[in-house]
């Protein structure tokens, strides 16, 4: 199941997999700053979603003000079970679900270059590794699969690792984030200011996030 949040005062747009409707806490916990008003659009292909677990997840969508909710799904008992909780829900072929998800996001697996500040209230997310040039502002968030790297000052929210990979990294010029995340494991950021003159990476040693000097080897 792919689901698809935008936010219709900006550009913002967040395209998530979920597989198990059971297990959703920790994905709105990620969603809950988004601010509305959002429109959500869930696309099942050859899934059979029952008015129970379309009910819990429409709850968790009601806390984070979705304005509209729909259900693109070739199965027909997701389609009656939304119908019956009063969903907007349409029954098209899996092929154009596919196409529908493609015109959202065209490059899903590819890495995303962002040249500029991220700014309060914004956010940006990638499939892979995330690259910004440019800081991230208090108040933003940035979030990847894989690893994320700043070269600017990293002031905001980063999440590395989204599909649980304990080998992401988050590296930045100038690391003094309010809270970095990677795969599950959380860490504040520290109250003092980078002392260090050199680029900081923060990664999972010993089921912990540290924060070290990031050496990059001169091959010479």
């Amino acid at each position: 199941m792919e689901i698809v949040l935008k936010n219709t005062k900006s550009k913002y747009l967040e395209i998530f997999s979920l597989s198990d409707l059971d297990n959703i806490n920790e994905t709105f916990k990620r969603l809950s700053f988004i601010e509305g008003p959002i429109e959500a659009k869930i696309f099942a292909v050859n899934e059979s979603i029952n008015s129970h677990q379309l009910s819990k997840f429409k709850n968790y969508f009601d806390k984070i003000n979705i304005c509209s909710l729909c259900i693109f799904s070739n199965n027909r008992d997701t389609i009656l079970s939304g119908k019956s909780l009063k969903i907007d829900s349409v029954f098209i072929k899996e092929q154009e679900i596919k196409n529908k998800l493609l015109l959202f996001n065209p490059k899903k697996k590819d890495d995303i270059l962002h040249n500029g500040t991220v700014r309060s209230g914004e956010r940006i997310s990638s499939n892979g590794n995330l690259c910004i040039i440019g800081d991230v502002n208090p108040g933003a968030i940035v979030s990847a699969t894989k690893n994320i790297y700043v070269w600017g000052k990293l002031l905001g929210i980063a999440f590395a690792g989204k599909s649980g990979k304990k080998h992401a990294s988050i590296a930045s010029l100038y690391l003094n984030p309010l809270q970095l995340r990677i795969a599950d494991l959380i860490a504040i950021g520290p109250k003092d200011k980078p002392k260090n003159c050199c680029p900081e990476i923060a990664v999972i040693d010993k089921q912990t996030i540290i924060i070290k000097p990031h050496l990059i080897e001169s091959k010479n």
